[in-house]
């Protein structure tokens, strides 16, 4: 009996040995040495199946469309807006004739876009592995250059035209008084500088 369960045991471990290397997250490379991305690295057929599920909960994960490619590849950084567009991809997935694709097809459009703009195929699914779960990126970083736009645009000082008059000189909102022209009542015409100076000019 205790020779059995060392078989099975044995087996367990052969079978899990096996999914590692299937998954590519076996612990080294023909040389021994841990991979240093294998924490951050997603089975292209397990990022395929998130990325086809986002933003369409009845999806069962086995087709993707366009939009959630895009999505993807944005994410990855494959689509740059140079080398690679969204028009790129659109006409590459619309050769398959499929408002969404499964695994094998999806990896045929990879081939066929690859093929066409002179990158590789491999660095194409390496950006798509480690890219990380659908809405968070690992390389979207807040440049220095996007947050000067955020400060310039701020910055009331530099407002003109109505919007300068909703602010007073610290840069606080003047709230409603700032947004609409209040009725002054106190018997001036508009605009008049030397309200209240009569009295103590004479």
């Amino acid at each position: 009996m205790s020779e059995d369960h060392a078989q099975a045991v044995e087996q367990v471990a052969e079978d899990v040995k096996d999914i590692k290397l299937e998954n590519g997250t076996a612990p080294g490379a023909a040389n021994g040495t841990p991979s240093k991305n294998d924490d951050s690295v997603i089975p292209f057929k397990d990022a395929f199946k998130m990325f086809s599920k986002f933003g369409d909960p009845k999806s069962d994960g086995r087709q993707i469309t366009l939009s959630q490619s895009d999505k993807w590849m944005k994410q990855a950084k494959v689509i740059d807006g140079k080398k690679i567009t969204t028009t790129d991809t659109a006409i590459h997935f619309k050769k398959l004739k499929s408002v969404k694709l499964g695994l094998e097809d999806y990896q045929k459009f990879l081939e066929d876009l690859a093929k066409s703009k002179k990158v590789e195929l491999e660095e194409i699914k390496k950006k798509l592995t480690t890219c990380g779960q659908p809405g968070v990126s690992t390389h979207l970083t807040k440049s220095a250059a996007a947050a000067a736009a955020v400060d310039r645009l701020t910055d009331t000082t530099k407002y003109t035209g109505s919007h300068k008059q909703r602010f007073d000189e610290a840069g606080k909102g003047k709230g409603i008084a700032g947004r609409k022209e209040l009725v002054d009542n106190s018997g001036y015409v508009t605009g008049y500088q030397h309200k209240d100076s009569y009295n103590k000019s004479h």
